[in-house]
């Protein structure tokens, strides 16, 4: 059996029966409180199988407990999780991620604000893992998100120490903090995908983080217009409550397939799309308290007149668009931890940075 804290993955003997051992695991505080996949030895080596990396690469120290990221702990967390053995490229890829300074780890572990990572997966080796990307994406029923999205919340926690109540202060937490994961629609999409918007090639397999909340659903099942649909868009954007009013950042939107067709149809291009939320989500002043008014004029340059509206970024191109789900007018958004954390992304690769095509084209034999 693994253990999963200490400069390595140390192995130990336990004799008792599967309920032993996860309550054991349970007890030491090993878990999200779900029950675990025992991360044998046998296991783990049938995982590490998937990479090219020396199991004791570090591949990032993770914050609040600055616990050293080995490929091996990674491997051990994704049995536990109950990952397939060919989805650990991915959890790497994401920790590697979430490592990035920009992420700004240190914090979204430790506030007390709601933040959680979202995985999103592009490219080829989304569809060949099976990723969700339509119906139900953000939810129950596929193996791949779950599991890769507990993954990375298993190191976030037996890694990087962030635990509740110690590590982590969320004040009520959210369920995006158990499994935080998903694919993007890109057969569905009218527009470039997000990591080709970012200039990488259509063949590339990618994963971005965001440090964000769970995923505020936007309904309208009324407009059949672009400008309609982008107004309903924007006013579920444009709230108070968000930590995207007061400190900005960068959020996410996630288009439901039938609402991006529409919009797209009109000609609206990504960038355009964001100049028009850029201008009309937004909030207005006079409708907050005045504790908060000063807060805005404090933080930011927004004149002190009751007409004025204030914005959830600083510039369009702070805001990111996928497209995600299935059939329905269904929308959603997820508001960031403010300006305390920057989407971050990685190409899924080789030891020595060549992109790969296929995950299987990793796989080492047992011999």
């Amino acid at each position: 059996m693994s253990d999963t804290l200490g400069p390595a993955a140390a192995t130990f003997e336990f004799r008792g029966g599967y309920e032993d051992v996860d309550a054991h695991y349970q007890e030491r505080g090993w878990t999200d409180g779900l029950p675990i996949v025992p991360p044998t030895e046998e296991r783990v080596q049938a995982f590490l199988r998937w990479t090219d990396r020396d199991p004791r690469e570090i591949v990032g120290v993770l914050p609040p407990r600055q616990g050293e990221a080995t490929i091996e702990k990674l491997a051990v967390n994704a049995v536990m999780a109950g990952c397939k053995p060919e989805y650990l490229p991915v959890v790497i890829t994401a920790i590697e991620a979430l490592a990035d300074p920009v992420f700004n780890l240190d914090s979204v572990q430790a506030t007390t604000h709601p933040v959680a990572p979202l995985i999103v997966v592009n490219g080829p080796i989304a569809r060949e893992l099976e990723i969700n990307a339509g119906e139900n994406a953000f939810g129950q029923g596929f193996r791949a998100n779950v599991t890769i999205g507990r993954a990375v919340r298993l190191v976030l926690m037996n890694v990087g120490g962030g635990l509740p109540g110690v590590g982590d202060r969320a004040t009520q937490g959210s369920p995006a903090k158990l499994a935080y994961c998903v694919a993007e629609n890109e057969a569905e999409s009218p527009w470039e995908p997000l990591h080709v918007e970012a200039g990488l090639p259509a063949d590339a397999s990618t994963v971005t983080t965001f440090g964000c909340e769970g995923p505020h659903n936007i309904q309208d099942h009324h407009s059949n217009t672009a400008r309609g649909i982008l107004l309903t868009v924007a006013g579920a954007m444009g709230q108070a409550g968000s930590n995207n009013l007061l400190a900005r950042g960068w959020p996410l939107l996630s288009f439901g397939p039938e609402h991006a067709a529409t919009v797209a149809k009109e000609g609206f291009t990504k960038a355009q799309v964001k100049e028009f939320l850029f201008e009309h989500a937004r909030y207005p002043l006079a409708k907050l308290g005045r504790e908060y008014q000063h807060a805005q004029l404090a933080r930011h340059d927004v004149p002190d007149r009751p007409d004025t509206m204030v914005p959830i970024v600083r510039k369009a191109e702070d805001i990111s668009i996928i497209v995600a789900g299935g059939a329905g007018k269904h929308s959603c958004w997820q508001p960031t931890f403010g300006d305390g954390t920057r989407p971050t992304r990685r190409v899924i690769a080789r030891r020595d940075g060549t992109p790969i095509r296929r995950v299987t084209d990793l796989r080492r034999s047992s011999a």
